[in-house]
């Protein structure tokens, strides 16, 4: 049965702390999710860390201490607790790893918008107007409600001109 620890890493230095905690000798786990995120105007696929700023290592050799994981670059610290290193349930690990996709290696794909979420159009016709999620519709499309006219519309339109509402 393995100790596992988690790590805080620096921002956005997830994976430069996985590569040299690997490279020192450590088992490292580092849980992605799949997802899209908005870059200059369009909705691009990114594969993203699970939990941002944090990964999980063990130690693979009985000697191997943790002193020299908070001196390796992209790692701020372990997470504590009391002063002492806080250990993460193998099983944790084991239910995380079952989650992911063998052949990507990230954790199930979430869609940009669930059903019912408030959007607000960014660009094309509708652009200023609020409405409400309804259902993806091929690659690049999906369905919104819209209320004009007096009643509510689903109206098929381009995912690009969408946004989170505030």
């Amino acid at each position: 049965m393995s100790t596992w620890y988690a790590v805080v890493c620096k921002p956005r230095c997830e994976v430069r702390a996985e590569l040299n905690l690997i490279n020192q000798g450590y088992e490292v786990f580092l849980p992605r999710l799949a997802t899209q995120i908005r870059r200059e105007g369009k909705w691009i696929d990114s594969v993203e860390p699970l939990f941002p700023r944090y990964l999980f290592l063990t130690t693979s050799n009985v000697r191997q201490g943790l002193s020299p994981v908070r001196s390796t670059l992209g790692v701020c610290d372990l997470v504590r607790i009391g002063g002492q290193p806080a250990t993460i349930p193998e099983e944790i690990i084991e239910l995380l790893r079952e989650r992911q996709d063998p052949a990507t290696g990230t954790c199930a794909k979430r869609s940009l918008f669930q059903p019912g979420a408030q959007v607000q159009f960014r660009s094309g016709p509708f652009k200023g107007l609020d409405g409400v999620f309804n259902v993806d519709a091929g690659e690049d499309r999906v369905f919104v409600l819209l209320e004009f006219l007096g009643k509510i519309n689903k109206v098929k339109v381009n995912r690009d001109w969408l946004v989170p509402a505030a």
